[in-house]
């Protein structure tokens, strides 16, 4: 029984990934509204205590009056009332004449430093009382009579005991809201992100419950978020299904294409072994390496097939100027072997001619469509490179009619042989013609020139905007 493929190591779950960023995020803001919270707590606080203390300073102050030209004062009730409120707070106040002398109220109680006083406004300011640190407001008033002339400043203040548990109830309470509310955000953002990933629960089970060999494309409806993955999850099935395809086609290549071949080649190298006349044997010597050489070429076509077809599906593809591909298959001087004598030209310009593909698939392509020219066209065999339009062509010519009109439609599939072939191909030549123009975006053509029959592989030019 076969084992079982070991899973991948598991890392945290998306959703408790999205979870623990959502939680963060109120962390963070829970924090900045406490500190909010707290800051507005503190100043209402002041604002309220404040106005506390200046309406009983206003109370004191009102009660002013000059007899004897001494400014002397009658404390409202109303006054203390106010400061009441703050049952648990202890307060403090001195009325001082214009020569700072104590009129009543407490010693310790100064008024606003000279720095903090300004004309005809109340002075607000921080500092002790009886050791405890406490709220003071001061307000002036002023006299012009004929006994007294001058100023009378009252001072009032209130430790912060009252103000203080106002500050830290408003925070609280705010909290309490806010803490609330992020619990609320946390459950409400687990709901949404469990329905959110629920296509990817669907896309996995629709994969398990997929047959091994299906590899076509998936067609779920996801969000445009997930339909990112599915899109490139769909374009590796199809790279593998084309790989797949591949190895399919190479071993169908090979049990096609070798049986007949081997089994003759086993025949004939078994009667040559029999044979005792030696001319017979020689005759079956000759063309038992015919035989073998027709063989090799057959399994360099085939493995060229396997290799193009592999390569544009795994290698990057980068800009190839089409004229290096066309120099590189001239120079390799291959129609000195396949037909010796024959003439060949190279016609290439002085401008690039660049495509975005694979250099050694085009240099396969060239290569099959060069030296199927030279096997059964008619000299002079022409290699060529031009652009046109915004298309590359990389061409072949020979002096030939070519193949006739009905082998045109069929010429470059697998196991078609031409008339012309003489049982020396199998086809795959111009098969991976084929490939390498389907793989970059291109095409082949065929057609009659003015001086005889071109093959053209025809792909997209690269131009400034796609570098």
């Amino acid at each position: 029984m076969a084992e079982a493929a070991p899973l991948p190591r598991a890392e945290r779950s998306l959703g408790l990934r999205v979870a623990m960023g959502v939680l963060s995020l109120l962390l963070v803001g829970g924090v900045v509204v406490a500190l909010a919270s707290f800051g507005y707590g503190r100043q209402a606080a002041r604002t309220a205590f404040d106005r506390l203390l200046l309406g009983a300073a206003n109370d004191i102050a009102e009660t002013i009056i000059i007899e004897a030209g001494e400014p002397v004062a009658d404390l409202p009730v109303s006054a203390f009332q106010l400061l009441g409120l703050a049952a648990q707070d202890r307060i403090g106040y001195a009325l001082r004449d214009a020569e700072g002398r104590l009129l009543t109220g407490h010693a310790t109680v100064q008024p606003a430093p000279p720095a903090r006083s300004q004309p005809g406004r109340p002075a607000f300011f921080d500092g002790t009382l009886q050791g405890e640190a406490a709220r003071f407001v001061t307000l002036t008033r002023r006299f012009a009579e004929r006994d007294y002339s001058g100023a009378v400043t009252v001072t009032v203040g209130q430790t912060l005991l009252a103000r203080n548990d106002m500050a830290l109830g408003l925070t609280r309470n705010a909290l309490i809201v806010t803490a609330l509310g992020g619990i609320a955000l946390m459950v409400l953002a687990l709901v949404v992100i469990r329905r959110a990933l629920r296509p990817l629960d669907r896309i996995a089970a629709e994969l398990l419950a997929r047959d091994p060999y299906d590899l076509t494309p998936m067609e779920a409806p996801v969000p445009a978020e997930v339909g990112v993955m599915l899109g490139a999850m769909n374009r590796f099935m199809r790279r593998l299904d084309r790989q797949v395809g591949s190895m399919r086609n190479l071993i169908s290549d090979t049990a096609h294409q070798l049986r007949t071949p081997v089994a003759a080649l086993r025949v004939q190298a078994e009667l040559a072994a029999d044979e005792p006349d030696a001319e017979k044997r020689g005759q079956m010597l000759e063309r038992l390496a015919r035989r073998s050489r027709s063989l090799g070429e057959l399994l360099d076509q085939m493995l060229s097939r396997a290799l193009v077809i592999h390569r544009t599906d795994s290698v990057p593809r980068q800009p190839v100027d089409l004229r290096d591909i066309a120099l590189a298959v001239f120079e390799t001087q291959d129609h000195e072997l396949l037909a010796p004598g024959t003439a060949v030209e190279l016609e290439i310009g002085p401008d690039p001619v660049e495509v975005l593909a694979d250099e050694m698939s085009l240099i396969e392509a060239a290569k099959n469509m060069f030296n199927n020219a030279l096997r059964h066209g008619a000299a002079p065999v022409r290699i060529g490179v031009e652009a046109q339009d915004g298309r590359a062509a990389l061409w072949v010519e020979d002096a030939g009619q070519g193949p006739p009109p009905e082998l045109l439609e069929r010429i470059g599939a697998r196991f078609e042989r031409s008339a012309a072939s003489r049982g020396q191909s199998a086809g795959l030549g111009l098969s991976i013609l084929r490939a390498v123009a389907e793989a970059f975006e291109g095409e082949v053509r065929f057609g009659h020139s003015a001086v005889g029959f071109r093959v053209s592989l025809i792909l997209p030019q690269m131009t400034e905007a796609s570098r």
